[in-house]
């Protein structure tokens, strides 16, 4: 028994880059029934900017012996993982992040102990694994964890996704791995919604049927579903739209624990600008990925492109690129955009088939050939992010993306993303990453991209802060796109009156968007900030490492120690579950611990008070027009673009289907 026990947990150290949706792991093969889950609880909180996620899952193991249990869940975008909890019986047990290896050497030996343990870790950019170093033989055990993430509005239209279904890029890991993502009992989620600014629309698309929608006031709503014996392979997306003809405004979330430290901000600038359709025809390159293990995937991406095509203009071009092992251009030239142009190559995409792997540098190199230089031109990448043929290393992508002056839209499509390649990609081109779930609206992010392309932007943007002395502040993109929101987080040294200036082109002329707002000297209603600005600076980290803009060993040291410090799960740092006394005899401070006293009293105080309004421009507006949003005035989109980028795909085509 402990023979077999032991080779298990070598396979998986030999098997961490392989990703799945979430669940539990049993190696095939296996003499013992898998470890089932007895309920599965999300409760989602959205306020101020940013979401917190809270799990609550039930284990039950069948056998007749105690088993470690494993289970994953897919990486949500910029997750900052805080707290683990383990409840065994009457015994409650909470996580302190280290360093990796330390926290795995502690996990160990505890666990051959025969303490009960557990370890969180994050798998590279594609999972979050949660073990459970003993489940007693035919009894429940229960764990608990927490994470933050920022959210930003896109063209009037926020969207939050709780990651569930599988990635679909890891073949090799299905001849081990026995995966069941089956809940015996209940699956449950709770997501409240509060916003300063009014909301027109919730919706949950594809999960109308199972789920309530209450609101409680204009700008608080409070959604709920509950599924019995559901299987956790259907991502869950929450879709809220702000009312129309909103102020551009500046908002800025601060805190400061004393005045002994340095105080955090989150700032969210919306720009009110009225940015005017290009006339001109422009050019589109769809660069396509038809990998293998976008064989799910393939229809709905051909189903976003279709529309895209079929709603150019007749002075618009495109080319079709598609890539797997290798890249071949399935157009043969610039094709224009006429009713029987659009058709007939809607017709090729419609029939595209899967195979291979996945080399995107081969498939980008093949779009950026034969450019116009005298047409504005744009490159739409979709695809499932892992490349794993041909040019891997992002410091080659880096320098591709500055050979030419095109920008690179990505949509990222299922749960096991290069996030950090995909980011790098889009900053460097000047463009974004989006992700689309194969339950979303990639038709309706791919309308909202093109939106932003057919209107100007604006050049050359910098974002100041003086007045007060701040640091770590990210540089922002030096393009922003119709619709865009940006979300910067900082540091500040003491509180005192700020200056905001936004300086950029528009329309060949120079714009200066400024105002000024007071940051406090003491504010302690946010601590989670901190640890979100932590994982922004880790990944504008690993962004400079991946391009070869900082070495790796330094990188390494710098997100272990913010790491521990602001204890997140990081790739360098883990956190271990253990009990107060076993805490104790490692001589392991409980940072964690305190931390999680502070945000857990503040979110108590945040949720007896009335929704907080952040906007700091009142009395000064730094922008004087409406924001963009998605009904009429402050430069509208469509409506069959507002349609799709509201309610996703599954539910358009509901709707569609009960008008005939």
């Amino acid at each position: 028994m402990r023979k077999k026990y032991l080779i298990c947990l070598i396979s998986v150290g030999l098997l961490a880059s392989f990703s799945y949706g979430a669940g539990t792991l049993t190696p095939i093969g296996s003499t013992h029934s898998p470890i089932q889950m007895i309920d599965h609880h999300v409760d989602i909180t959205i306020n101020n900017g940013f979401a917190q996620t809270t799990v609550t899952q039930t284990f039950h193991n069948p056998n007749p012996v105690d088993l470690e249990g494993l289970y994953v869940m897919p990486l949500p975008k910029s997750a900052s993982l805080s707290e683990y909890t383990i409840y065994a019986g009457e015994t409650e047990i909470h996580g302190e992040v280290l360093e990796k290896s330390k926290a795995q050497k502690i996990y160990k030996e505890e666990k051959n102990n025969g303490q009960n343990t557990g370890l969180a870790e994050k798998k590279g950019f594609q999972r979050f694994e949660f073990r459970v170093a003993k489940i007693p033989a035919l009894t429940d055990t229960r764990i608990r964890f927490v994470y933050y993430q920022p959210l930003k509005i896109d063209t009037g239209v926020g969207r939050f996704l709780y990651p569930l279904e599988e990635g679909g890029t890891d073949e090799p890991g299905k001849s081990f791995w026995l995966p069941n993502n089956k809940v015996e009992g209940t699956f449950s989620a709770r997501m409240e919604l509060k916003s300063a600014w009014p909301l027109v629309d919730v919706r949950l698309p594809g999960r109308e049927q199972e789920s309530t929608v209450q609101q409680i006031s204009e700008g608080h709503y409070i959604v709920e579903l509950s599924s019995a014996q559901a299987s956790l392979n259907k991502d869950l997306i929450l879709y809220y739209r702000l009312s129309d003809n909103l102020p551009g405004r500046v908002e800025v979330v601060p805190y400061r624990a004393d005045k002994n430290s340095d105080g955090t901000f989150m700032m969210v600038v919306t720009p009110g600008l009225d940015l005017k359709p290009l006339e001109n025809g422009s050019d589109y390159v769809f660069v396509l990925d038809t990998s293998g293990s976008m064989q799910t995937k393939i229809h709905t991406l051909a189903r976003g492109i279709a529309k895209t095509i079929k709603g150019m203009k007749g002075n618009d071009r495109f080319r079709l690129v598609t890539f797997d092992s290798t890249a071949r251009e399935l157009t043969p030239s610039w094709v224009s955009a006429t009713q029987e142009n659009a058709q007939q190559w809607v017709n090729t995409v419609e029939k595209l088939s899967t195979q291979g792997s996945t080399n995107i540098y081969d498939g980008l190199q093949t779009a950026f050939a034969g450019l116009d230089n005298d047409r504005v031109t744009s490159v739409i990448l979709v695809t499932d992010g892992v490349t794993n043929t041909g040019v891997i290393d992002p410091v080659q992508f880096h320098k591709l993306m500055k050979k030419v002056d095109v920008r690179v839209f990505s949509f990222v499509m299922g749960n096991s993303a290069n996030w950090p390649l995909m980011n790098l990609v889009g900053k460097a081109s000047g463009g974004f990453a989006k992700g689309v779930s194969n339950d979303d609206d990639i038709i309706g992010q791919i309308l909202l991209a093109k939106s932003k392309i057919r209107h100007e932007s604006l050049h050359h943007a910098d974002l100041r802060i003086s007045g007060v002395k701040t640091h770590s502040v990210p540089e922002i993109n030096k393009k922003i796109y119709r619709g865009q929101q940006l979300v910067l987080f900082g540091r500040y040294q003491k509180g005192g009156k700020a200056a905001f200036t936004l300086k950029a082109r528009l329309s060949g002329e120079d714009k200066t968007y400024s105002t000024e707002f007071t940051l406090p000297d003491i504010d302690t209603n946010n601590p989670e900030l901190e640890r979100l600005w932590a994982l922004n600076r880790i990944e504008h980290i690993q962004i400079k490492t991946d391009a070869g803009l900082m070495p790796a060993q330094e990188s390494q040291n710098a997100i272990r120690d913010l790491g521990v410090q602001y204890q997140i799960v990081t790739d360098e740092t883990s956190m271990v579950v253990l009990s107060d006394q076993v805490f104790q005899k490692h001589n392991i401070k409980r940072r964690n611990q305190t931390r999680i006293a502070r945000e857990h009293k503040a979110q108590s105080a945040r949720r007896q008070a009335p929704i907080k309004n952040h906007r700091v421009d009142r009395k000064k507006p730094a922008f004087r027009l409406p924001s963009v949003s998605i009904g009429s005035g402050g430069g509208a989109v469509d409506p069959w673009t507002a349609l799709l980028a509201l309610s996703g795909l599954s539910w358009v085509l509901l709707k569609r289907k009960n008008r005939t």
